[in-house]
């Protein structure tokens, strides 16, 4: 059964047909065309598809669509504004901490969480805070740098 979902995505209210059984990632990617959130597993195991709802990283995968009225979600494509990168991803960028790139708008997510809420995380604050997002490229030594410039460029260090 489909019914009509209104929810803010990117601060802009969105509507769109969902079947009743879609994912939040379903929705984002084949309803509203915003494919910058990826599947990597399709069971939360992976963090490729995490997105903020109001401000939590979580696994677009597991959430339903259903449940997004309501709620503020924030896909990579909302973090940039206008043509400039925000500084998590500037900082991804300027370290080289991305390899193949599919678990990064996740990760940047993961880190956008943190920082929103933790101005100087430590490095096992870091790592905690992105141990749901597996990457199979990196070894994370240069992500966890790039989300410590990305702190100091946000005013944190």
């Amino acid at each position: 059964m489909k019914t009509l979902i209104t929810c803010t995505v990117n601060g802009e209210e969105r509507t769109a047909l969902a079947d009743t059984r879609d994912t939040l990632l379903e929705l984002l990617r084949d309803r509203l065309g915003l494919t910058g959130t990826k599947e990597g597993c399709g069971n939360g195991n992976c963090g490729t598809c995490t997105v903020l709802v109001d401000g939590a990283a979580v696994c677009a995968c597991l959430m339903l669509a259903q449940e997004a009225p309501g709620h503020d979600i924030l896909t990579i494509e909302g973090l940039a504004t206008g043509d400039a990168l925000h500084p998590i991803q500037q900082a991804i960028v300027a370290t080289g901490a991305t390899q193949c790139g599919f678990c990064t708008p996740g990760i940047v997510l993961s880190a956008k969480a943190l920082l929103d809420v933790n101005a100087l995380p430590t490095d096992a604050e870091i790592r905690h805070a992105i141990a749901g997002n597996l990457c199979r490229c990196t070894g994370y030594g240069k992500v966890v740098e790039a989300i410590q410039s990305a702190a100091a460029a946000l005013g944190g260090r």
